[in-house]
C-alpha cells in the first residue's frame, strides 16, 4: 500500500461525512464492467444512509491524502436490501445470522496491493467482534463469458474470493439498474458467495437444508478452507 495512503474505520452515524465522497467513488468505478451502472448520486446517498442508521454497519475507507480512493460496507444482513435476503430465507437460512459485506470500490491504480484483503479482513472480524453471526455473505454479478461487453482484458476476483474461503451457492439476488447505453432499467442476477465464520462443516449441513448434495458438499469444503 502506498506510504500516504490509509485506511479508515467507520461505525453507523461516522459514515455522514463520508457520503458524498464515497456516492462519487461508487458512481465511477461500478460504470466499469462488469456492472455498467449508470447509477445517480441521490440513489447512491440513499443506499448509504441506510447503512448510517444500522449501530452494526461498518464502513471501511481508503484515503490518499484528501480523497477518497477505495470504500467497502457491511452491515447484518436482516437490515440489508431485501434483494439480499430473499433467497437465503427461501432457503432456510437464518438471515439473523448472516453479515453481509456490501460492494468494495478501489480505484484502479491502487489495486494489488492488498487492499482487498484488507476490506474483507476488517469487516470479518467487525461481525465476529458482533458475536452474532455465523456466516458473512457478499453477492456478485452474473455475466456470461460471451458478454459482447466482457473487455478482453477482464480478469474475473473469483480466484481471490476462493482464496479467502467463499464459496459460490445457487442461490442468486435479483436487483434492477439502469446498464450504461440503456434507457430503463433491466432485471440483474447476482450470485450469493457464503463462508462460515466458524468453519464447521456440520454448521453449513444445518443452515441449507436444500441444497443439492454435491453442491452441498463443495460449498462446505470451501467454507471450510482455511484462508490464504
Amino acid at each position: 500500500m502506498q506510504s500516504n495512503t490509509q485506511i479508515l474505520v467507520r461505525h453507523g452515524r461516522e459514515m455522514n461525512h463520508w457520503f458524498d465522497a464515497v456516492a462519487h467513488l461508487r458512481m465511477k468505478v461500478f460504470r466499469q464492467y462488469p456492472y455498467l451502472y449508470a447509477g445517480s448520486l441521490e440513489y447512491e446517498r440513499g443506499y448509504l444512509a441506510s447503512y448510517a442508521r444500522s449501530h452494526e454497519s461498518v464502513l471501511i475507507l481508503v484515503v490518499d491524502g484528501k480523497s477518497v480512493v477505495g470504500a467497502s460496507t457491511g452491515i447484518p444482513l436482516a437490515q440489508a436490501d431485501k434483494a439480499f435476503q430473499l433467497p437465503l430465507a427461501g432457503r432456510g437460512v437464518d438471515i439473523d445470522s448472516v453479515f453481509y459485506c456490501g460492494e468494495s470500490v478501489l480505484l484502479p491504480e491502487y489495486r494489488g496491493q492488498g487492499i482487498g484483503h484488507q476490506f474483507f479482513d476488517r469487516r470479518e472480524a467487525h461481525a465476529h467482534k458482533l458475536e452474532n453471526f455465523q456466516w458473512t455473505a457478499f453477492a456478485s454479478v452474473d455475466r456470461s463469458h460471451e458478454d459482447p461487453n466482457r473487455p478482453a482484458q477482464y480478469r474475473s476476483n473469483e480466484a481471490f474470493w476462493l482464496k479467502r474461503g467463499y464459496a459460490p451457492s445457487d442461490m442468486k439476488a435479483q436487483l434492477h439498474w439502469r446498464q450504461i447505453g440503456d434507457d430503463t432499467e433491466t432485471t440483474h442476477a447476482m450470485t450469493m458467495w457464503m463462508r462460515a465464520l466458524e468453519r464447521k462443516d456440520e454448521d453449513c449441513s444445518r443452515q441449507i437444508p436444500d441444497s443439492p448434495a454435491g453442491k452441498l458438499r463443495e460449498f462446505c469444503a470451501a467454507s471450510a478452507r482455511p484462508a490464504a
